[in-house]
């Protein structure tokens, strides 16, 4: 998907560019988001179900150590 960065804002790493990995179960997601917390990462939206993107969407955001912005994602 291509957008504009919800802010407003330029486009530049980790403001309107993020890299989705599609995860099998909701306890993939969950493990990404302790991985990256546990890796230097930071909460950028905690695990959980994301109704505003659709029925049986899990998500979790994380910022890495650059800024630049990840999820995982499982659709149920």
């Amino acid at each position: 998907m291509i957008c504009s960065p919800e802010n407003g804002e330029p486009a530049k790493a980790g403001n309107g560019i993020m890299i989705g990995l599609k995860a099998d179960s909701p306890q993939q997601v969950d493990a990404f988001h302790a991985a990256a917390l546990a890796h230097g990462g930071v909460c950028a939206g905690p695990p959980g179900l994301r109704p505003t993107y659709g029925e049986g969407y899990y998500l979790a955001y994380v910022r890495d150590p650059d800024g630049n912005k990840l999820s995982a994602f499982f659709k149920g």
